[in-house]
This record gives C-alpha cells, sequence and structure tokens, in this order.
C-alpha cells in the first residue's frame, strides 16, 4: 500500500518508483548462471535512464546481447515507468520505429537516445510489466498470462515474468506461446538470473 503525506510509516508512490528505477539501472550479466548450467547464454543486459528532463517518466533505454556480440544487441527496447496508488510500479515497453541497431552502445553514453524522444517509439500494448514488492523486499511481476502479442519464431504471444528484483539483479523468464499455448522460445527450465556488475 501505498502511504502519502504526514507521518506515514510506509513508502508513498513517489519512493516506489524511484526503488524500482534504481534497481534496473545498470549493467547486469548472466555469466554465473552460464557457467553453472550450459542450457543458459551469457549474456549481458544494461539499462540506462534516459530523457531525465521529462516529467513523465522515469524512462529507461534496454539493450540485451549475447556477451561476445556486445556491440550487436538482439533486443533493444525502451521502458516507461509509474507508480499506481495501491503501490505497484508498472513498466511499459516500446519499441523503435526505425532500425534499432543504429541506437547499440547507446546505454554506455553520459545521455542516451539524446537525439530521439518519445515520439520516436511505440508503445507495445500489452506487455507491460507491472512489479509489486514481495515480502523478502525485493519485486516481482509479469504481463498478463497471453496479453503481449509475439510473432518471433512462430509464437502468437509472450510472456514476461521479473522476479527477486532488487539492487543485486534480477531474474527474468521470457517465453514465447504458438496460438495453441506450446511454448516455442524461451528458456524451459526458468529465468535468467542477471546479476549487477555495474
Amino acid at each position: 500500500m501505498a502511504f502519502v503525506g504526514g507521518c506515514a510509516s510506509g513508502p508513498t508512490t513517489a519512493d516506489n518508483l524511484a526503488e524500482v528505477k534504481s534497481n534496473l539501472t545498470g549493467h547486469f550479466s548472466s555469466a554465473k548462471q552460464a557457467a553453472a548450467d550450459p542450457d543458459y547464454f551469457d549474456i549481458s543486459l544494461k539499462m540506462a535512464e534516459t530523457w531525465t528532463d521529462r516529467a513523465d517518466g522515469p524512462w529507461l533505454y534496454v539493450e540485451q546481447a549475447m556477451a561476445a556480440k556486445p556491440d550487436k544487441p538482439y533486443r533493444q527496447r525502451v521502458y516507461r515507468l509509474h507508480a499506481e496508488k495501491d503501490g505497484a510500479v508498472v513498466s511499459e515497453v516500446y519499441e523503435f520505429k526505425g532500425e534499432p541497431l543504429q541506437y547499440a552502445g547507446e546505454a554506455d553514453k553520459p545521455t542516451p537516445l539524446s537525439k530521439l524522444t518519445p515520439a520516436d517509439l511505440v508503445l507495445k500494448d500489452g506487455c507491460a510489466v507491472t512489479l509489486r514488492r514481495q515480502p523478502d523486499g525485493t519485486w516481482s511481476g509479469s504481463t498478463g498470462a497471453s496479453s503481449c502479442p509475439s510473432s518471433l519464431r512462430g509464437a502468437a504471444y509472450a510472456n514476461i515474468q521479473i522476479s527477486a528484483l532488487s539492487l543485486a539483479g534480477l531474474t527474468s523468464w521470457d517465453r514465447g506461446y504458438d496460438k495453441d499455448g506450446k511454448q516455442v522460445w524461451g528458456a524451459e527450465k526458468g529465468g535468467y538470473r542477471f546479476d549487477r556488475v555495474k
């Protein structure tokens, strides 16, 4: 629950938003998991805040790449975070209108995507992740069960689950399903564990 003003003892919606932003922002790696289990790849995940002068954020630029090919990310997105009155934090997902690879490396710059604005993006309807604080202090959430459309590798929709989000890192389990509900891409045993490296 969110508490606002006065002598309230709980976190405010602004506190929740700031905490989730801090937890998500940084450089993360699944190298430890990949070294322990050959079913997982060594992946680099970078999330950097952008457009800090806007009042409708925070906005985060996201790059995900195989660790061996950091200059060729296979997933590039922009997240917009906003807080709900019930204490949840929602991460909306946006795609680029043009070829995203031209922005590869922007996550390492002091002001990522400085030549773009939200008008250069397209909202992925149904793909927002709603995060809620758990009893252990971490954050977890997901998209709707089948609300996020996807055509990747024969999929009809994708499901994204985020768990154990904290300053130490996060676990992300992205899976694609065909129209009959059969999984056609994504890890099968569980999510990728991304540990903070920076």
